[in-house]
């Protein structure tokens, strides 16, 4: 997986890339060429009570 500045590119590399948001982080992902897959952006830290 690809740590990536800029998700404009990484989206556009297949018809299948998926562009999905999990716990802070924005994530590409596609099925059918698992290579493709990339990141951005790191989650938020957690609030201790």
């Amino acid at each position: 997986m690809q740590v990536v500045s800029s998700l404009k590119s990484a989206k556009n590399r297949h018809k299948d890339c998926q562009v999905v948001k999990r716990r802070g982080r924005v994530y590409v992902i596609c099925k059918s060429n698992p290579r493709f897959k990339a990141v951005q952006g790191r989650p938020k830290p957690k609030r201790r009570g």
